[in-house]
């Protein structure tokens, strides 16, 4: 059974970094591309960074590049997002997604089976 479990989230002042985790089970993450998304209250969810399970290539939407990175650790089966400089309008409910279409590249805009139930990060002084 594919399950996916964010961590890492909590209350963060501005300016100050966190590092969320996506911890695969049920499946290989070589065999999956993984991808972060966020969703803030009020607010549609929207894509930030993707990794592509095969190659680890790596996509990011333009308004996250130079704060995120996603990185993943095949041995620990975990997906990690990096963020730094963070912003209250970064605020937002965090989620993982899996998908098997996303081998040698990945996109934020194709379809993802497979979701994590979330983890908040609340940017405030």
């Amino acid at each position: 059974q594919v399950q996916l479990v964010e961590s890492g989230g909590g209350l963060v002042q501005p300016g100050g970094s966190l590092r969320l985790s996506c911890a695969a089970s049920g499946f290989t993450l070589g065999r999956y591309g993984i991808g972060w998304f966020r969703q803030a209250p009020g607010k549609e969810r929207e894509g930030l960074s993707c990794i592509a399970g095969r190659s680890n290539e790596a996509a990011y939407e333009d308004f996250v590049k130079g704060r995120f990175t996603i990185s993943g650790d095949h041995a620990k089966n975990t997906v990690y997002l990096q963020i730094n400089n963070l912003k209250p309008e970064d605020t937002a409910v965090y989620y993982c997604a899996a998908d098997d279409t996303w081998l040698n590249v990945c996109s934020l805009n194709g379809p993802y089976e497979h979701w994590g139930k979330g983890t908040q990060v609340t940017v405030s002084s």
